[in-house]
């Protein structure tokens, strides 16, 4: 372990104790299942633990990263070299208050539609099939089926872990585009208020059941994925362009183009993480020549890839 390393666990074991895990295997919190461990985790409990982070971060000159529900992110295989954080327990709740509802950063999206449901109220019913952490949906301005977040999010409660100081931002502040959002990189997302609207119970779940249905007929469920790997280029679909131009199926080692989904890559048992990014590349390479189409990728890396998507 790195001197850096070694102050930022000193620092942390002095507020968090034995909750700081060192040589931590990520592969288990990802949908992805593969890839190599952090040199150091901590699950934050409450904002006294994103004090101590934030001082590790920056006593240590330390990268830190923050992870949600795993959903969209692909980890090295040699890990990451520096601090991972995922929100704990403490961060997991939801609020009522008439149209609005306030949750924590690791509540899951579909466990917060369900909320919604209990209390009639809809906009949400689109989050019930995304395997997202209400945090890290936010951060990527989440969607389907035509919705984003960004419709129905109010405010975002964020904690910079730079400045060691927590601040609300407004919707209008939040710069949410697709699939993305003008926040800090530092910047933990530890809680966000929707504002929604009252709807018939009935109508609610079945819009949701659409949702469910529409994910577990279209996407590979029974095998490992990140999700959509591209974002849909303007105008069109990133599945259409791959399948035209011929990927559906490609293969890297463990690594294979989803013949179910042509924007999902599924992992075989004994993929590694480079294999994926092969073929990310290939895939891009692929629809680049076949439509002039640039597709940028969806999923986030985390670690040192020698190989890296364009």
């Amino acid at each position: 372990m790195s001197d850096a390393l070694r102050r930022a666990e000193s620092i942390l074991r002095a507020a968090c104790g034995e909750r700081v895990r060192t040589g931590f295997p990520l592969a288990p919190l990802t949908s992805f299942r593969i890839g190599g461990p952090a040199a150091l985790y901590l699950e934050p409990e409450s904002e006294r633990d994103l004090v101590a982070a934030g001082e590790a971060v920056r006593q240590a000159d330390l990268p830190v990263v923050v992870i949600g529900k795993g959903s969209n992110i692909l980890v090295a295989d040699r890990g990451f070299e520096g601090l991972v954080l995922r929100l704990g327990r403490g961060y997991r709740w939801a609020a009522r208050s008439g149209d609005r509802i306030t949750a924590g950063g690791s509540m899951p999206l579909p466990a917060l539609a369900g909320v919604a449901l209990s209390h009639a109220l809809t906009g949400l019913e689109f989050g019930v099939a995304i395997p997202a952490s209400f945090g890290g949906a936010i951060r990527m301005n989440a969607g389907a089926h035509g919705r984003e977040l960004a419709e129905v999010v109010e405010s975002v409660d964020l904690f910079e872990l730079g400045t060691q100081a927590a601040r609300v931002v407004p919707v209008a502040e939040a710069g949410f585009r697709y699939r993305n959002a003008d926040l800090a990189a530092d910047a933990v997302v530890v809680a966000g208020t929707v504002r929604l609207a009252s709807a018939d119970t009935s109508e609610i779940r079945r819009l949701m059941e659409e949702a469910r249905e529409w994910r577990r007929r279209t996407q590979p469920l029974a095998e490992p994925n990140c999700g959509s790997v591209f974002k849909n280029p303007p105008g069109d679909h990133a599945a259409r362009l791959i399948e035209e131009a011929g990927g559906k199926g490609l293969s890297v080692g463990g690594a294979a183009v989803s013949a179910k989904h042509a924007n999902f890559i599924v992992a075989a048992e004994g993929a590694k993480a480079s294999d994926v990014v092969e073929l990310v590349t290939k895939v891009q390479d692929l629809v680049a020549a076949r439509s002039g189409v640039h597709l940028e990728p969806e999923v986030h890396l985390v670690g040192h890839f020698d190989l890296a998507p364009r």
